[in-house]
């Protein structure tokens, strides 16, 4: 028998599990006091699937508010939809809008890496295709232990396989994204997922009920009992392994099915036969009920009999709560649903009428005729508590920052410094990452212009003008740890710098803020200020925040992650074909370097990687106003030709940008180093540099415009030819072939995964 609201009327005293549930007794207490009563078993559910970390951003929120008055303060420009719906949405030109959002889905991929990191692909796809998008690419910044760790060889292979599955089915591209190791991830993976759609003007739809008598329709996959208690509980719970711990059930894909959705839902938004759409994410049916009929006209009712299911056997709470994958619920006019039901039968995909929406404040949820739902839908999607939790600078912070690395010991003659090049090309994070990229379908579609390993991707919208966007995701847990704040704005920089290097013009970021957990005052100060930095960042650069997402306790007892912002950039170009590549490209074309190199080496690779895994001193500084200019010289100089090629300079410093740009299509480089030490000039992160290559004739063009965008720019030397005798060549110091370079930069993770 269901627990009934008449029944919890006359029963104030039965004992609930809202512990089990996730909620504290004064959070249930409070939904006591909403309600004037105990909750249902369904009630109870709801609230806790809705308020949980994951769904409520209840300890973020207080901060995150910063966002939307960044936005408020900043002219609407491109801006067509933001933060607080499913995806942003900004205008391209030329009646194009694309929408594009990242997430994350870290906790369900290391309890069962590849269906975790699938449905992760899924769930961001159907966020944009509620938009009325249609989706066109991925990018997936992730995020691993050490590569030898026996764990990251189960976590690792059943990601990519997760992710490469899932996107290759729906014919999506995999335009880019990061692989980290860290020690810090060890048991904490981040599976962060980037998802973009284009839609043209009029296709842009939001999601809210509205229209008194209209009615509510599920489409898709049936409901089971996979993903019960799934990413809303999974990801707003700090695991502690020497204590038993729930770990709720992974939610399961199904491509097949989520590729006729989208055509399905496509189709249905070409015949104007929705009036309101949200996929079914986290919390499932509570979250999709309570939100559509919150940002509505106030009210639904729903028969939650009538959901089709996978598993007779499901409870009511269970159906609720569950959180199988590839279900939409749309919100359509009477006379219009033979309609869609028929586009639905042709797409096969089944298609349920559950409810309506009505002129009341309230959703009222049956079962088998009885009500056991009766909520202000408000208090389940929008009204969660707010936990200003407490936050306070570290007391260890002062130390690591005394700590630098400028004092390590270096070795400057030449065979070290040869070595140095070598170990740092192979290593983990240097490495190539073809063993993950080749798993993924990067040029599906036919649209993708640049992907993996380039500076950044890039599809082409409309193959007759050439319109089209460039991405970039990016952030440096390193620098992170040593300055949330700075390490943010190096997040920032790097990915805004990405995407400017191939010619687009940066409009816009969205986030995924991976944090541990929030009771731990030390990691809420580095998730303040990380918001901080951005905030500042984005103000300075004018690139405003369209949406993202929390994600919090990503911590096992006291070991908490690197604190890791990733933040994706979108750029627009107006033609691709203008684009400019990351690889050498022609003998004798003279290498340039914009941008000053200092003595930078704290959070470094090098540091890392010759000093012992070193974490110490502070991250390199950030001139965002000198960035700016940067773009603005990458930007014209792509439309105008100059650009044989562009390198960022970022992790591995110019050594690393070298090495990529001659293995790229096989030509090697004569350089000469810059007065100074070479282990500075080499290996440094210092901000705000691009490696270019131009033809000689072009060299005056270059002066005059690192002149006029004031960018100060060496000269390093010349391309040299292909071949077996190519090889990258520093005066004075050493030469290494790219037959040596080559080897070394693509042994490393086939080997580890093979051992």
């Amino acid at each position: 028998m269901a627990d009934t609201v008449e029944h919890a009327r006359q029963t104030p005293q039965i004992e609930q599990p809202w512990a089990e549930l996730g909620l504290q007794r004064n959070e249930y207490d409070q939904i006591r006091e909403i309600l004037g009563r105990r909750p249902t078993g369904a009630e109870l559910a709801m609230y806790s699937v809705m308020w949980s970390e994951h769904c409520s951003y209840k300890s973020s929120k207080v901060h995150l508010r910063k966002f939307g008055e960044l936005a408020q303060a900043t002219p609407r420009g491109r801006m067509l939809a933001g933060i607080g719906e499913n995806a942003g949405v900004l205008d391209i030109g030329q009646g194009y809008a694309v929408t594009f959002k990242v997430e994350s889905h870290n906790s369900p991929s290391f309890v069962e890496p590849h269906q975790g990191a699938a449905t992760g692909v899924g769930g961001i796809v159907r966020d944009i295709l509620a938009m009325g998008a249609r989706p066109i690419g991925v990018m997936d910044p992730l995020r691993f232990g050490p590569l030898d760790a026996a764990d990251t060889k189960r976590v690792l292979p059943g990601v990519v396989s997760g992710i490469g599955s899932y996107g290759n089915c729906l014919g999506l591209p995999n335009i880019g994204g990061e692989v980290v190791f860290d020690k810090s991830y060890l048991g904490n993976p981040l599976v962060n997922v980037l998802c973009v759609g284009v839609l043209r003007h009029e296709d842009l739809h939001l999601a809210h009920a509205s229209g008194v008598g209209n009615k509510v329709i599920m489409y898709g996959a049936a409901t089971g009992g996979d993903g019960i208690g799934g990413a809303s509980i999974l990801a707003s719970e700090t695991f502690d392994d020497s204590k038993p711990t729930k770990r709720p059930s992974v939610q399961v894909g199904d491509p097949f099915m989520e590729k006729l959705l989208i055509e399905c839902t496509l189709e249905l938004f070409r015949a104007e036969l929705v009036n309101g759409i949200q996929d079914l994410g986290a919390a499932g049916i509570s979250c999709a009920t309570s939100e559509l009929a919150s940002a509505g006209d106030g009210g639904m009712h729903v028969e939650l009999d009538l959901v089709p299911l996978r598993d007779s056997t499901l409870s009511p709470e269970e159906i609720l709560m569950s959180e199988s994958q590839e279900r939409m619920m749309a919100v359509v006019e009477p006379a219009k649903v033979d309609q869609f039901m028929e586009i639905c039968a042709k797409w096969d995909v089944p298609a349920t009428v559950i409810g309506e929406v009505t002129d009341t404040d309230r959703l009222i949820i049956d079962w088998h005729g009885e009500i056991i739902v009766d909520v202000d839908p408000r208090t389940v999607a929008h009204e969660a508590p707010v936990h200003e939790r407490p936050y306070h600078r570290p007391g260890w912070i002062d130390a690591v920052n005394e700590n630098s690395a400028n004092k390590l010991p270096r070795d400057n003659s030449p065979e070290a410094l040869r070595a140095a090049l070598l170990t740092m090309v192979g290593s983990p994070n240097l490495c190539d990452k073809s063993w993950v990229t080749d798993q993924y379908d990067r040029y599906v579609r036919g649209n993708s212009v640049l992907a993996q390993p380039e500076n950044a991707g890039m599809l082409r919208i409309d193959p007759e003008t050439n319109l089209g966007i460039a991405l970039s995701t990016d952030v440096n847990g390193r620098m992170c740890f040593l300055n949330p704040y700075l390490g943010a704005q190096h997040a920032l920089a790097e990915a805004y710098r990405n995407v400017a290097t191939t010619g687009a013009e940066p409009v816009a970021i969205t986030d995924c803020l991976n944090f541990g957990s929030p009771e731990d005052p030390n990691v809420m100060w580095q998730f303040v200020e990380a918001i901080l930095g951005l905030v500042d960042g984005c103000r300075e650069l004018g690139t405003p925040v369209t949406g993202g997402n929390v994600s919090f306790h990503n911590q096992t007892g006291g070991t908490a992650i690197l604190p890791t912002p990733t933040v994706g950039v979108l750029g627009v170009i107006d033609d691709v074909t203008r684009r400019t590549r990351m690889a050498f490209a022609d003998p004798g074309d003279e290498i340039w370097l914009f941008g000053e190199t200092r003595e930078e080496l704290s959070g470094s690779v090098w540091a890392d990687v010759l000093h012992d895994g070193h974490l110490g001193g502070m991250p390199p500084r950030v001139d965002l106003g000198h960035e700016r200019r940067l773009a603005k010289a990458m930007i014209e100089g792509a439309r105008d030709g100059l650009f044989r090629s562009a390198h960022d300079l970022a992790d591995g410093g110019l050594a690393q940008a070298l090495v990529e740009s001659a293995l790229r299509r096989g030509f090697g480089a004569r350089i000469e180093l810059p007065s100074g030490d070479p282990t500075v000039q080499l290996f440094s992160e210092s901000t705000g540099r691009v490696l270019v290559s131009v033809p000689g004739e072009q060299v005056g063009a270059l002066r005059w415009l690192a002149q006029k965008h004031r960018l100060p720019i060496n000269r390093l030397g010349t391309v040299t030819s292909a071949g077996e005798s190519a090889a990258l060549s520093v005066k004075g110091l050493f030469r290494v072939p790219l037959t040596e370079l080559r080897a070394a930069w693509t042994t490393t993770i086939p080997a580890a995964m093979n051992s």
